[in-house]
């Protein structure tokens, strides 16, 4: 529930790396005012607090009555209580990925939102990067997708493993671009640095004959988000990184190549302006619970073929 006020009031749950960045982008966006943020550690939250300016809180409760939406940045492990909690006080929701931990915590974060009239997005960056953008009227029928997402170790992020914590990007946007029901997937992975899988391979095959060859690294010594994509007489490939876009197509004899004009635009700053519009406006959100529970259920299913190997 919205409140009579001029802005909307948010918070950001959880000052950590991306928590921070959260709150840093909505000081910035026109229609919302950053009423404060909430952190468990006294010292995180009092550095943040004191750089934005804003008020701090070490239990959410006492931002209840405050706020009307926030962003959950906090664990993955602790998502679902977290969002139940502020779902429940009527607070409009941004939940960063991974979802949840399990589909049931999902299912019930979304009935929750449903049941409390409330907007529940989830923080799939991808879908508002601009090379991503440029390529979507082009797309029309893959064959085959080739995903690669590779980063130097993190040193966060580490109570999930490479594939709720990276490829679940690609297999969000896959799942978006391929318009028939998954019937295979088959999943490589081990672990190196940690006790959960730093590197993972999988394969999805579709109903209509489409194959997506995912591959995710969290200790590789360069940074590599790319995504190429086969269709009829057209070789789409995007940089995610470098906001970059390339088209080749099959033109009698002859193959052209396009390079897309892009706009380069700060992703995480259109997914939190999005966000608020869709608070504000009650629009439905480009990522909601539903979109995200499919790509967590391919990630689980992808992470329970990997760990008994």
């Amino acid at each position: 529930m919205i409140l009579n006020m001029d802005k909307l009031r948010v918070a950001v749950i959880g000052v950590g790396h991306l928590g921070s960045i959260h709150a840093k982008i909505y000081k910035q966006i026109h229609g919302c005012t950053l009423v404060g943020v909430c952190d468990s550690d006294p010292i995180r939250l009092k550095e943040a607090s004191h750089s934005l300016r804003v008020p701090g809180y070490t239990e959410m409760a006492q931002l209840f009555g405050k706020i009307d939406a926030a962003s959950v940045a906090v664990p993955t492990r602790l998502h679902h209580k977290i969002a139940a909690g502020l779902l429940k006080a009527n607070v409009h929701l941004l939940v960063e990925k991974p979802f949840t931990v399990s589909l049931d915590e999902a299912d019930q974060l979304i009935e929750l939102a449903k049941n409390q009239n409330l907007i529940l997005q989830v923080g799939h960056i991808e879908r508002f990067n601009s090379a991503f953008n440029a390529t979507q009227k082009i797309i029309k029928d893959p064959k085959f997708i080739e995903c690669h997402r590779l980063s130097p170790f993190p040193n966060r992020s580490l109570d999930v493993g490479a594939v709720l914590d990276i490829m679940i990007h690609d297999i969000d946007i896959v799942l978006g671009l391929v318009n028939s029901p998954l019937e295979k997937v088959e999943s490589v992975g081990i672990n190196v640095l940690t006790p959960l899988e730093d590197i993972a391979n999988a394969r999805l095959t579709f109903k209509n004959g489409c194959i997506a060859n995912l591959t995710a690294s969290r200790i590789s010594d360069e940074i590599m988000r790319k995504i190429r994509i086969f269709q009829e007489n057209t070789y789409i490939s995007l940089d995610y990184k470098n906001a970059s876009a390339n088209v080749y197509r099959k033109l009698q004899d002859k193959i052209t190549k396009e390079r897309l004009p892009i706009e380069k635009e700060q992703p995480l700053q259109k997914e939190l302006a999005s966000f608020v519009d869709c608070v504000i406006n009650k629009k439905v959100p480009l990522v909601t619970g539903e979109v995200a529970r499919e790509a967590l259920a391919v990630a689980l299913t992808i992470q329970n073929q990997i760990w008994p190997k």
